[in-house]
């Protein structure tokens, strides 16, 4: 009697148990966890904000380290000194001014800025009583205005921003 050859049953090889993710993306899981480090050490260390301390001389954060409120007359030559600024514009429009700028000018209620220029990136606000913000009545009274600035003061690199009554942004212009 002549058997058949055996034929071979294939054995089903148990699946290997995969690996997390972690361990299939060594680096990436290693610039992760770097990174997490430097957050978290970063905010521990207070956030090394400007001005701030940042713990390196033992405060524990009392009154000592948190920001001072100004006093009343220091709040007093802080607005003398706006007030004086949109003064010196001003007198500045009056005397060299077009009719249109005279004009836009007596609608100034506030200038901020004007004196502190490092001509790398210089900033400056004339507040109005106008109302309407950039597509109101009086965005071309706003560009007058910029305009005049840019002739009162200049910088290398400076921005002029015109604000109405409402605190929203009239015009702007370099200066």
């Amino acid at each position: 009697m002549h058997t058949a050859p055996q034929q071979s049953i294939p054995q089903a090889v148990p699946p290997q148990p995969r690996r997390s993710w972690f361990a299939r993306h060594k680096v990436l899981t290693a610039i992760g966890a770097l990174i997490a480090v430097c957050v978290i050490g970063g905010i521990a260390s207070g956030g090394g904000e400007d001005g701030e301390d940042s713990g390196g001389s033992g405060g524990s954060g009392t009154a000592a380290s948190a920001p001072r409120e100004k006093t009343e007359p220091e709040q007093a030559d802080a607005k003398s000194a706006d007030r004086s600024q949109a003064r010196e514009f001003a007198d500045f429009v009056a005397k060299n001014g077009t009719p249109t700028e005279k004009a836009a000018a007596e609608h100034v209620t506030k200038v901020q800025g004007a004196d502190e220029q490092n001509d790398v990136l210089d900033s400056a606000e004339v507040w109005t009583d106008y109302t309407g913000g950039m597509m109101g009545p009086h965005a071309s009274d706003g560009k007058l205005i910029a305009s005049a600035f840019a002739d009162w003061k200049n910088s290398e690199n400076g921005l002029v921003t015109v604000y109405d009554a409402e605190g929203e942004i009239l015009s702007n212009g370099n200066f």
